[in-house]
């Protein structure tokens, strides 16, 4: 009676096992997020499905530049030196004063102990703006000291130091947007008119000047500018978002989309401006590739367009 119980027990468990429903492949849906990892199987691959976002590569021009500030300053200024030492005493002028060429600036007393000596006008050898005034009444000078500075008037210019690894695209003519804090919003041109022949050792960077295309009586010496310098043109290159690049086992590659599914291709990639990447071999203009998804995906898995750039 026990064996008959025990056979019967038996038999069930072994019809139960053999209806159980094998467990089904993990087959997400676009947009689960899931993917098949590192190390997935074909099958598996081709199992799942991807929601994934793309972009077509396009034949463009590419300006790369330069991003850095500088600052405004007259063309030309002049340091105004007494012809004789003594006292200062008295400044005909002040900061920003505009003066005539022969104008009176500041007097100095000659005068030493015992002796008297005439007063020593000081005169403006330009016509400018005075942009530099250090000196009050009263102050010991010699005939090197600086009394003011004059900026010739309706003259103004750019100064710019540009870092070392960036002068090997430097040269006169190069265009420029100029933006200063004074005027949001606005963009004045420029372009560069003279490089220094040297880099500084102690900064790392080559001075260039930059000269306005037109004159504008706003812009004064002294102002703060953050100056875009367009060096190098890229004309009619294929490009595709820098997104869709992807570094594979040392190689770097994209994801084209071919009717549902994805095949990688390894690409060669030239410049880099402003979010987009030129391609130089691997890829033609019109082919779309995927810039959201691809961390999940591997070569002919399976995909849904969910959207484009």
């Amino acid at each position: 009676m026990k064996k008959l119980v025990i056979l019967v027990i038996v038999a069930a468990l072994a019809a139960a096992f053999i209806f159980i429903p094998p467990k089904l492949a993990n087959t997400n849906t676009a947009g689960s997020g899931m993917g098949p990892g590192p190390g997935a199987s074909e099958n598996q691959s081709r199992d799942t499905v991807f929601a994934v976002r793309t972009a077509h590569a396009e034949r463009r021009t590419l300006q790369a530049y330069i991003e850095v500030n500088g600052n405004i300053v007259s063309e030309k200024q002049v340091a105004v030196v007494p012809d004789a030492a003594g006292k200062l005493v008295s400044m005909k002028v002040s900061l920003g004063s505009l003066v005539q060429k022969g104008a009176l600036v500041a007097e100095v007393d000659p005068s030493r102990p015992g002796t008297v000596y005439s007063l020593s006008p000081v005169y403006a050898p330009i016509s400018g703006t005075v942009v530099s005034h250090p000196l009050t009444a009263g102050s010991t000078v010699s005939t090197a000291t600086t009394l003011v500075t004059l900026a010739a008037a309706g003259s103004v210019e750019i100064e710019a130091a540009i870092p070392e690894r960036e002068v090997g695209q430097l040269r006169t003519g190069l265009r420029s947007d100029v933006f200063l804090e004074a005027f949001p919003g606005e963009v004045f041109a420029a372009e560069v008119i003279r490089l220094s022949p040297v880099v500084d050792p102690v900064s790392r960077t080559k001075q260039i000047i930059l000269r306005f295309s037109r004159e504008d009586p706003r812009i004064n010496s002294g102002m703060f500018a953050r100056i875009k310098l367009n060096t190098r043109t890229y004309q009619d290159v294929v490009s595709i978002p820098e997104d869709a690049v992807v570094e594979n086992r040392g190689t770097t590659v994209v994801y084209v989309v071919s009717g549902e599914t994805v095949r990688m291709r390894e690409i060669e990639t030239g410049v880099s401006v402003d979010g987009e990447v030129e391609i130089k071999s691997g890829l033609e203009s019109g082919e779309a590739v995927v810039v959201q998804g691809q961390q999940f995906l591997t070569d002919g898995a399976a995909v849904r367009v969910i959207g484009s750039r």
